[in-house]
């Protein structure tokens, strides 16, 4: 409580306000000093006041010893992981915790850590959160308070800047890369404002939106943005700016989003070595997107295929047959952690490729590779033919 209240001073709030869940970013290992914090907590008794559910960790459990990682980092990240559990957090272990039974309703007031499940419960469902940083999403959970500011109160989540879509195709608007390029663009362009999107017409789906979040949330510090006429608070563009005027507009053309699109690209040439997917995690419905076009083919033998995701959407993937085809395929699936936060990959690993704007983001300064997006299905070729292949299709 000392904490919520000192970090309320700093933040200028007058009062602290109660509320009903949390999402808990601390868990996962980043050093001695995260995990002495946690064990600390955990020693003294804490135990969470609502419901919290845990974000990705710093380990799978139960397939680390197939990577890289070194046995010191895997037990000191076990022994976080098991301090979070001990204060009674739910060990979903997901970046997409909206697409669990922990999923918030609209206007829920809740404490979230990791930035595209903030960027999701915001924009998408319309819950309450500011972007919690490590450590106090947890003095948050613990308290059931939070500082009375920010995103928690109505006027503070009105738009101030228009992003308004210009002559884009409805073909461009129909593809699956469409949302991270777009995502990627719109934090580019917001950095830390709240935007409004006008002219996105075709109605994307919850994964497509996911998408969005994660590359809004990568590119710019943004927790809340308004698609009119699709997310929750802003059925027309006066809901989204509360009745009054943008600030600024910006049109956003084809070549904007070409731009965007070439951004996401850091390789050269045909060389590939692994193509990662789910960041964020994969969805029930992306094992099944993804099953069809594995189905009766095999990796080359140069190139890793990496599905991450949570063990429980595992579960969900393998009771329904999507699993299967990964199997025979020659893939793997990494699950409660990624790539950008365990040192499983090999240091031989020097270009990714991806469908995940998350990943083309980060992976050249976290884990010093090179990294190729495309589509879903470019990725499955490129993995068969072992070397990369994109059609470019919408984007030409």
């Amino acid at each position: 409580m000392k904490i919520i209240a000192r970090m309320a001073e700093l933040g200028g709030a007058d009062s602290l306000m109660d509320i009903s869940a949390a999402h808990i970013d601390s868990a996962i290992f980043t050093g001695d000093a995260t995990l002495e914090f946690a064990e600390h907590l955990s020693g003294l008794g804490a135990h969470v006041a609502v419901p919290s559910s845990l974000n990705v960790s710093g380990l799978d459990e139960f397939g680390w010893q197939e990577w890289a990682v070194p046995p010191e980092w895997a037990a000191k990240a076990q022994r976080q992981m098991q301090a979070y559990q001990k204060m009674g957090c739910v060990p979903i272990w997901t970046c997409a915790p909206y697409q669990t039974e922990m999923k918030p309703s609209f206007g829920q007031q809740v404490a979230w850590g990791e930035s595209n499940a903030i960027a999701f419960a915001n924009s998408v469902i319309g819950a309450r959160t500011e972007r919690y940083p490590d450590l106090m999403d947890i003095c948050a959970a613990i308290t059931g308070r939070v500082p009375a500011a920010g995103l928690h109160l109505t006027r503070n989540r009105k738009a101030t800047l228009l992003l308004q879509l210009r002559q884009i195709p409805r073909k461009v608007r129909e593809d699956e890369s469409f949302y991270p390029v777009l995502g990627l663009l719109m934090g580019t362009v917001a950095e830390n404002q709240i935007l409004a999107v006008e002219g996105i017409e075709v109605r994307p789906t919850e994964d497509q939106l996911k998408a969005m979040c994660a590359a809004v949330s990568s590119s710019g510090s943004v927790a809340l943005f308004h698609l009119i006429g699709i997310t929750p608070e802003a059925r027309t563009r006066e809901d989204a700016f509360q009745g009054e005027e943008p600030e600024r507009i910006v049109n956003v053309t084809m070549e904007d989003l070409r731009s965007a699109y070439r951004q996401l690209t850091t390789s050269e040439g045909e060389k590939l070595d692994m193509v990662v997917l789910g960041s964020p995690h994969f969805s029930l419905a992306e094992f099944q997107l993804l099953a069809p076009l594995l189905q009766g083919k095999h990796r080359h033998p140069n190139v890793q295929f990496l599905v991450t995701t949570s063990r429980g959407m595992k579960l969900l993937a393998e009771q329904s047959g999507a699993l299967q085809p990964l199997i025979d395929f020659g893939g793997k699936i990494t699950v409660d952690t990624c790539v950008l936060t365990t040192p499983m990959l090999h240091p031989s690993t020097h270009i990714l490729m991806t469908n995940s704007a998350k990943y083309s983001y980060y992976a050249p300064g976290l884990l010093n590779t090179q990294v190729v997006f495309g589509s879903m299905a470019d990725c499955v070729q490129s993995a068969i033919t072992g070397r990369v292949v994109r059609n470019n299709g919408v984007w030409r």
